[in-house]
């Protein structure tokens, strides 16, 4: 059967309903784009334009130039690294954990890189030169790699690993590793440049910050833009794991990773060539500089009495406004320690009332480093969640390859397609999820994204659960049947069970993701300080390098620590036991989720400034009616609380 008619089987095996879900979404997102972009202008907000006037940069315009950079990006990446393990084992002889901890070594370096992409991008470089740079040293690893599995000369010679004789296969010389190495080490460093920087820019497109058409109106926007960004990059996933890993399984590996070679070079020409129509944010400086300017005078300080009236500590609106367009941060009661840094002592000031940066600092800036502390226990939350799920791109695929892969009698799903149903069930959340049960649950709740963030984060945490114990349930079945047939110690024997016994853990997965994964975004973009969304972005990527290097770390311990008894990991998964390792990750899920709702109950959400606009163009502030440079706090009624109620252990 061709490529084309196994690309359609799945899409056309979709029930009707997700179906019609998928086109009610993208439908739904044609009409509300062309609107944003009209309604996003900062020179609106500010008066500087008519009403009827259109921006020249920016807005829906620039989304097709975006997208297609984003799309073509998430299928060259899937693509490149959803079949690795079989590339590493199959083609490289790799043994099974060596692969399993080369891959998650390699994820986690990849989502480590984000975190100084961020920073250069915040500090000094802009968001569009650093995807642009990104995008291109990517470009240079995939190349390398392509180049690598076209030539014979890097591949060790063939063996009969059917016939169990894996072990005495050659495995790929230095020379080999070294040049996949460093293939891999470009696409990291490329990563950290793209990752943190493409949804944040794209936001730019649309200023998704500002505040002036309404709070309710933006939130609704903006949770919209979250989730149709996430739908899109699952369906370049989707896309990836069905055409690439065909190819790679049935034509070739230097074709497999040539055409996401060839996507990734549209997607830096699709982007590249947008350049005039983009509005690109100048960068505000180090972010990190102001947190360890806070951090130090906090310490200086350690010793000085915090004044009991917070309108007593430093503010300076000209000093804050090129990092507060949106709205200054407004204090909070957690965390006082650093309101030490905006306690004005003897020494702070210069002679002609500049603040020395390393001794004082605005409350502004205070609670910049608030959000960040704040937030960390949230994130932490995530990495176990990267660490429960970091199976699905190895064992979970060496498990897919010993079972009956027959979808007709002419074709076979490839093991890493397994994928697909996380993929599909992931979709189709997000589809259902913002055309269904966000109205309703907007009625119930009255929160303009239906939950909060943080309960949208919980339920994926407790959803992802269910995945790993039904993980643990087919793998001890599977290994039963591979017992009845006498097949424990043939590795590369067929099991006679149907691969799709595997689905509805995968399926199971991308429900979670759906929730878990956007909630996460959104509660890291709307929470942090907006001089830092670049930086913020980075964490989400950082989540990911700590939970695949915390896989790693699992591995090894359980690989070593199982050794005298019958190993649980092994190449031969027949006498292995891994289901005992997915039971396991389970028990380490359960004390993760009952961690998360202690944090979540005790966080506290920032709160904003509102600065209102019609007022601001005659120089007066809401809430004052001094032309003052510096902005006194609100009082109570015209504060901005951004989502103040906690989540509730009820609430999940």
């Amino acid at each position: 059967m061709s490529i084309i008619n196994f690309v359609f089987f799945f899409f056309l095996s979709l029930p009707s309903s997700i179906s019609w879900g998928f086109l009610d979404l993208l439908l739904a997102a044609a009409s509300h784009l062309p609107a944003m972009s009209e309604q996003y202008t900062s020179r609106q907000c500010h008066g500087e334009d008519d009403a009827g006037e259109k921006r020249k940069q920016g807005g829906f315009k620039t989304m097709p130039f975006i997208l297609a950079n984003d799309f073509c990006d998430r299928f060259a990446t899937i693509g490149f690294n959803a079949n690795l393990i079989t590339y590493l084992t199959q083609q490289l002889h790799l043994p099974l954990v060596e692969a399993s901890n080369t891959l998650t070594n390699f994820h986690g370096f990849s989502n480590l890189t984000p975190i100084i992409g961020g920073l250069i991008a915040d500090s000094f470089a802009g968001r569009f030169w650093t995807i642009a740079a990104g995008s291109i040293i990517y470009q240079l690893g995939m190349v390398s790699l392509t180049v690598s599995a076209l030539l014979p000369s890097f591949r060790p010679p063939r063996c009969a690993i059917a016939t169990g004789a894996g072990e005495a296969c050659a495995r790929a010389s230095a020379w080999t590793l070294l040049v996949l190495h460093l293939s891999l080490l470009c696409t990291s460093v490329g990563t950290g440049g793209t990752r943190p920087c493409v949804m944040a820019f794209g936001a730019d497109q649309f200023e998704l910050d500002r505040p002036c058409h309404g709070e309710a109106a933006g939130a609704k926007r903006r949770w919209s833009f979250f989730n149709l960004y996430f739908f899109g990059v699952e369906l370049a996933k989707l896309t990836a794991i069905t055409l690439v890993v065909y190819i790679q399984e049935n034509v070739g590996w230097g074709w497999g990773f040539g055409v996401p070679t060839i996507a990734m070079l549209v997607a830096v020409t699709a982007f590249m060539s947008g350049y005039p129509l983009y509005v690109k944010m100048a960068p505000g400086g180090s972010p990190f500089t102001r947190l360890a300017q806070v951090a130090v005078a906090a310490f200086r300080k350690r010793n000085v009495t915090v004044p009991s009236d917070p309108k007593l500590l430093y503010q300076n609106k000209v000093l804050d406004a090129g990092i507060s367009t949106a709205g200054r941060l407004l204090h909070t009661n957690q965390l006082t320690f650093f309101d030490r840094a905006a306690t004005v002592t003897d020494g702070d000031l210069t002679s002609s009332g500049v603040p020395r940066p390393w001794r004082l600092s605005t409350v502004h800036r205070v609670e910049e480093l608030k959000s960040i502390v704040r937030m960390l226990p949230i994130w932490g939350a995530g990495i176990l969640l990267v660490t429960s799920a970091s199976h699905n791109h190895s064992f979970a695929i060496q498990q897919a390859r010993t079972m009956d892969r027959r979808v007709t009698a002419r074709l076979e799903i490839p093991p890493a397609s397994m994928l697909i149903f996380s993929n599909i069930a992931m979709l189709a959340t997000l589809a259902l999820y913002d055309r269904v049960l966000v109205p309703r649950l907007r009625r119930l709740t009255g929160q303009p994204t239906g939950i909060t963030h943080l309960q949208r984060t919980g339920v994926g945490l407790t959803i992802s659960m269910l995945s790993n114990i039904v993980s643990a349930v087919v793998e001890r079945e599977r290994k039963r049947a591979a017992a009845r047939h006498g097949l424990l110690d043939s590795p590369g024997a067929t099991v006679p069970m149907s691969v799709f016994w595997m689905a509805p853990q995968y399926a199971i997965h991308g429900v979670a993701d759906a929730f878990m994964d956007v909630g996460r975004m959104e509660f890291l973009y709307d929470q942090a300080p907006e001089s830092m969304r670049s930086s913020a972005a980075a964490l989400y990527w950082l989540t990911m390098s700590a939970g695949s290097y915390m896989g790693t770390l699992l591995v090894t311990v359980v690989h070593e620590r199982t050794r005298g008894e019958g190993e649980w990991l092994q190449d031969n998964l027949n006498r292995g036991k891994l289901d005992r390792y997915y039971w396991l990750v389970v028990t380490l899920q359960v004390v993760n989720v009952v961690y998360f709702i202690v944090c979540a109950k005790l966080y506290t959400y920032k709160k904003l400034e509102v600065v209102d606009q019609e007022n601001t163009d005659h120089g007066e502030e809401k809430g004052s009616q001094q032309k003052d440079v510096e902005l006194q706090p609100l009082e109570d009624s015209d504060e901005k609380d951004v989502e103040l109620r906690p989540l509730l252990s009820s609430d999940l």
